[in-house]
């Protein structure tokens, strides 16, 4: 069978955008003459629609646009991924559904069964499960509709599988083939990553496609690009700003917003205090002109020496600490916000996943923000992405990637004043966060008892803040965020 991917990039709750993007595919496979055209799950309604489902109209609103697809349909038929009604009680009100259109028509439908709640996914919330998924009858041959976790739910890639049952193997052991793998399990389509893609296939073909050749580090990147540019544009801005300090987090952020978004639409803005260093506004500088971005200086020295005098008799007898230091990055995230209210600029936070995990960040300061870039990113992944982008030529500045990072808001300050080494730090957070090990278990993998309890007792104590932070792009198993959902206000402790 001759069929067509379409990999297309919908907007959740842009059903005229979405309705576009799935005809203009849809035409396209039917003049290259393929009897078939998929798209995604919830193509009509975009992934994931969430509480938009318990709106009255939203679900209405699908089941419309998914009549006006199929009586846009010839022989050529198309397979697309909607919100289906589930008339059954007791039961949810919605299913997770796909429709097979032709000529004309709806000729079937199915619906997903196993319904994933782990991690960032809720859809037992909304969906009703199949209890049974039956091949297709499409032009005289049988095939199997899988939807994402049905066809997700294999021995080998699971290594605990998380359901009872295995919809893939079920629809094989009836008669149904695959779209993308041929009969001998041989892959023979695979779209480009992190962008949208158009491809056609024939599934009786033997000729395989080869492996990929891009490192890890492109991936991080393409995946950061990709979800920085999604959010900035399906939430209604056109360009953004962001604190440039020198050290690599806001080098790396600044070189993710102007691949994303373009030089033109990236405002960068050194903030000094007395406690800044020449090198690191010569490497802000310089990291500005290489991205070709605007830079701007502006100085919180005065209004900082403001806010001392007026807390000065009420402090008297206490000596300077983090409150001070605190003041200084809120100071900054005030100025930062007045632009971005200013000129509708976004701002971009630029604090990477380990400081998140430890609370090294300040609230309402550097944490202020409408989206959290590389609140994913460990630091030691900020330090292989940075090489990357310098591969081929200095873009961020050699000191930004070499120098000890600081905060500098204290004469002399580095990062291992406070914390760990990055590298036994990021180990630490991949055991405790994203593997689920106990502090016992990172201790008698060979880590210091020490080290680990006070990692561990700063991300357990941390959880107020993470809860306040801008929202963030996930590029890892296991992000802070909706896929974590640790209590506030509890008192377990590992340690």
């Amino acid at each position: 069978m001759k069929i067509a991917l379409a990999q297309i990039n919908t907007t959740v709750g842009d059903f005229a955008g979405n309705e576009a993007k799935i005809l203009a595919a849809y035409r396209r496979g039917a003049g290259a003459g393929v009897e078939l055209v998929v798209f995604p799950e919830l193509a009509t309604t975009g992934y994931p629609p969430r509480d938009l489902l318990l709106k009255g109209g939203f679900i209405k609103n699908n089941l419309a646009l998914l009549d006006r697809l199929a009586a846009a349909t010839g022989r050529t038929g198309l397979l697309v991924g909607y919100v289906g009604e589930n008339t059954k009680r007791p039961g949810r009100e919605a299913t997770n559904s796909v429709g097979l259109l032709q000529n004309g028509r709806i000729v079937a439908t199915r619906v997903k069964m196993l319904l994933p709640t782990y991690d960032v996914f809720d859809e037992d919330r909304y969906f009703e499960p199949a209890t049974e998924n039956a091949p297709v009858e499409f032009n005289g041959q049988k095939i199997g509709v899988t939807i994402c976790e049905d066809v997700w739910n294999d021995d080998d890639f699971w290594r605990d599988r998380r359901y009872r049952r295995n919809p893939a193997v079920e629809l094989v052991e009836a008669g149904g083939c695959s779209l993308v793998f041929n009969a001998a399990g041989g892959l023979i389509a695979r779209g480009e990553e992190f962008a949208e893609d158009f491809l056609v296939v024939d599934t009786g073909t033997t000729e395989l496609v080869p492996p990929r050749t891009s490192v890890d580090e492109e991936k991080v990147f393409k995946a950061l690009v990709l979800g920085l540019r999604d959010y900035i544009h399906k939430c209604g801005f056109k360009s953004v700003v962001l604190g440039l300090s020198g050290g690599i987090d806001s080098a790396l952020t600044a070189c993710l917003a102007a691949a994303a978004l373009g030089a033109e639409n990236v405002r960068g803005v050194s903030l000094p205090s007395q406690y800044s260093s020449q090198g690191s506004l010569d490497d802000a500088r310089a990291l500005a002109e290489r991205l070709g971005i605007q830079h701007d200086v502006i100085s919180i020295q005065l209004p900082f020496e403001a806010i001392r005098a007026q807390l000065k008799e009420i402090f008297r007898g206490r000596a300077e600490d983090t409150t001070e230091e605190n003041i200084q990055a809120r100071l900054r995230g005030v100025t930062l916000m007045a632009l971005s209210n200013k000129f509708g600029s976004l701002l971009l936070t630029t604090g990477n996943k380990s400081e998140l995990a430890v609370g090294y960040c300040t609230l309402y300061g550097d944490m202020c923000g409408g989206l959290a870039v590389i609140s994913d990113v460990p630091k030691t992944m900020v330090y292989r992405l940075s090489r990357w982008i310098n591969r081929d030529k200095e873009i961020i500045p050699a000191a930004s990637i070499t120098k000890p990072p600081s905060a500098e808001l204290r004469p002399n300050q580095t990062d291992q004043d406070s914390l760990p080494p990055y590298d036994v730090l990021d180990a630490i957070l991949e055991a405790y966060v994203v593997q689920g090990r106990s502090a016992a278990e990172i201790i008698a993998g060979g880590f210091d008892e020490a080290t680990v309890k006070r990692v561990v007792r700063l991300i357990d104590l941390n959880e107020y803040k993470r809860r306040q932070a801008a929202p963030g792009l996930k590029v890892t198993s296991k992000a802070f965020g909706v896929g974590r959902r640790i209590p506030i206000a509890q008192r377990y402790r590992e340690v």
